[in-house]
């Protein structure tokens, strides 16, 4: 089963951060969060990897192609450095680079990967967002329910903390829990082929009327993960990220 990576953002809210380099590249823990977002599939065997590129496509294509050890069919796998990672054997990944436009958005660049996918069941993710779910649990739900499209419900950080208060006493305290009685689009995806017919060309959004239609014809499904998630939009998402990384302790660590 292929993964598609939509990794063709500007990532304008980490500005700082995306000046000479795409989103996708930004580095936690000295690693771009791609190549996080690519091990993580790995470690649950998916290694056939399909990478939409837009904004600085290049310093992409240049991390994957210069240091990678090997060519196969025009198909790099990830770079050799990669290579002592425990329990993970890059050699045998593949990783397909496709320019989907500077400006194309989210939907549109996914329709371009169309003919990478081998019009088969796929996985989708973005380059923004790190998580703990069980990706064969996810998989396993997508092909019990016959939909086109199936996406991971999380729920969002609150922006704010918490307090449990008695009387006027605070009897606890929680910075900024997850919001349990919301659920978002945590953006890991199991799609059908057909999903494709939902998207009408390059201006379209994946989040609005592909979705939007697909919910309305009952064909999305959501698969609820009450674990880990945490997006990367922000300067202060990035340093969270970072210090959970730092720390020995991220959810999405693998053995990296």
């Amino acid at each position: 089963m292929k993964i598609a990576i939509l990794a063709g953002g500007v990532g304008s809210r980490l500005a700082q951060e995306t000046k000479e380099k795409p989103k996708a590249m930004v580095e936690i823990g000295g690693r771009p969060v791609l190549w996080h977002i690519m091990i993580y599939y790995a470690h649950h065997g998916f290694k056939r990897f399909v990478i939409a590129l837009g904004y600085k496509g290049e310093v992409i294509r240049d991390y994957v192609m210069n240091n990678s050890p090997a060519v196969s069919n025009g198909s790099r796998n990830l770079p050799g450095q990669e290579a002592t990672v425990p329990g993970v054997c890059e050699a045998d990944w593949t990783v397909e680079l496709v320019n989907t436009g500077l400006r194309t958005a989210s939907g549109g660049r996914l329709k371009l990967l169309a003919p990478y996918l081998d019009n088969e069941t796929f996985m989708l993710t973005y380059c923004d967002g790190l998580s703990d779910v069980n990706l064969h649990d996810l998989l396993a739900f997508h092909r019990t329910h016959g939909k086109l499209a199936t996406l991971t419900a999380v729920h969002p950080p609150s922006p704010f903390g918490h307090l449990k208060l008695n009387g006027d006493q605070v009897v606890q305290f929680r910075e900024k829990p997850p919001i349990r009685d919301l659920w978002i689009n945590g953006g890991f995806f199991v799609l059908e082929p057909e999903v494709m017919d939902y998207i009408q060309g390059d201006e379209t959004q994946w989040e609005r009327a592909p979705l939007e239609r697909l919910a309305r014809e009952g064909q999305l499904m959501a698969y609820r993960h009450d674990s880990f998630w945490q997006c990367m939009d922000t300067l202060h998402q990035k340093q969270l990220l970072e210090e959970l990384w730092q720390s020995g302790n991220a959810p999405w660590k693998t053995g990296a």
